[in-house]
């Protein structure tokens, strides 16, 4: 589909892939991005975006000498992770609910945390630059060791899926955890001090930002390289230890190698070339999607999910949608559906069945297929998955 410009007055155009008008909250907030003095060309809206804080999630924002560290988001680095296995859906057969117990024994979620620091985590060569973060952070090192390789909570996810072909595939959706977002929370409370100070008249406190060739800039920009590795490893380590299970069930422990893995961010910020200049990219729940990218977008726990590569669409960054987006809030989804609701949505899949994941039922998200259908200019599917096993965070 392509993108629409949204009949708005703003410094620099709004595109939208989403296929519907926006609501007046989500109006406004694509208004006040596209505000600001640093914004470059134009804002490009995702087929999923919504509201979020400072800027609307599916949104790509590129900026010249400044950004925004309320539009990453607190959930540094936060992305998707997933490997084709060479096993059939037939392998799967009686054994995913003890699957599905053995992940939970070995990947903790929600607030937990490893007990134990396994070598794979302490070898990581991130931990050697964790003094020259943010002194706020500090004495957390510790923590921030034991979560590496644990899931999170909220929408964070590990699937067994299978494709139209019959292929088994493992996928999960995590970021950097308790680290990431106490380092963002420090620098927004920094950008929002400094813009305090300054006098800055902001259509947003949110949008508090950091220019280029400060000291605060610069601390920022490297703490959030640390916390985007830290995710990217976290999601690897998870990945290890969930391919473990399923081998050991499917193959007697005989390890396989992947015949297509992807690992990539969806909430995160890195300097790229577009439209001939330098600029940093903010994409805020949107996937990169440069020609021949590989990525993936979810839809709900009992929707499909799709394997796509990028098609490279300069208008957009190069980017794509993150997932189906939201059609309603969490608390409006508890509000809205029952435990029943829940059951008979997830039909067919062995996962959790309870009033602890009702903000997580599918019928509180977008349906991801018209998703897909307003981007067919920016990707083009490779695999579309369906869960067959599914452990929330």
């Amino acid at each position: 589909m392509p993108y629409e410009q949204l009949p708005i007055s703003t410094p620099v155009p709004v595109l939208s892939w989403a296929g519907h008008e926006l609501g007046s909250q989500e109006m406004q907030m694509a208004k006040n991005v596209a505000a600001l003095p640093f914004v470059h060309k134009h804002i490009a809206l995702m087929p999923d975006v919504h509201l979020g804080k400072g800027a609307l999630v599916g949104s790509v924002i590129a900026t010249k000498e400044a950004i925004v560290p309320a539009a990453v988001g607190v959930d540094i680095g936060c992305g998707m992770c997933a490997v084709k296995t060479p096993y059939r859906a037939e392998q799967l057969d009686s054994k995913l609910k003890q699957i599905r117990s053995d992940i939970e024994r070995m990947i903790p979620v929600g607030f937990n945390e490893n007990s134990n620091v396994d070598k794979e985590v302490s070898n990581w060569q991130g931990w050697r630059s964790f003094k020259d973060l943010h002194s706020g952070v500090q004495r957390l090192e510790s923590k921030a060791m034991k979560q590496m390789g644990s899931l999170g909570g909220g929408n964070h996810f590990i699937e067994c899926c299978v494709d139209a072909e019959e292929n088994v595939w493992l996928m999960l959706h995590s970021g950097s955890r308790n680290i990431g977002n106490m380092l963002a929370q420090r620098h927004i409370e920094t950008a929002k001090d400094l813009a305090k100070l300054a006098g800055s008249k902001l259509p947003d406190p949110d949008l508090a930002h950091f220019v280029q060739g400060t000291p605060e800039f610069e601390a920022y920009w490297h703490d959030l390289q640390w916390a985007q590795n830290y995710a990217l490893f976290n999601r690897a380590v998870m990945m290890n230890r969930f391919k473990q299970v399923v081998e050991r069930h499917v193959a007697g422990g005989k390890p396989f190698k992947p015949s297509i893995q992807v690992n990539c961010h969806h909430n995160y910020a890195e300097r790229e070339i577009h439209f001939g200049e330098e600029v940093y990219v903010t994409r805020k729940g949107a996937v990169r999607a440069q020609q021949e990218d590989y990525g993936i977008i979810p839809g709900s726990m009992g929707a499909k999910s799709f394997i796509v590569k990028g098609k490279g669409n300069a208008q957009s960054y190069c980017s794509c949608s993150h997932g189906a987006g939201r059609l309603m809030s969490r608390n409006k989804a508890k509000l809205n559906f029952t435990l029943d609701d829940l059951i008979q949505q997830t039909q067919g899949v062995e996962c959790r069945k309870d009033e602890g994941i009702l903000d997580e039922i599918p019928g509180a998200y977008k349906p991801i297929e018209q998703v897909m259908a307003n981007q067919s200019d920016l990707v083009e599917v490779v695999a579309t998955l369906k869960q067959v096993l599914c452990v929330k965070g």
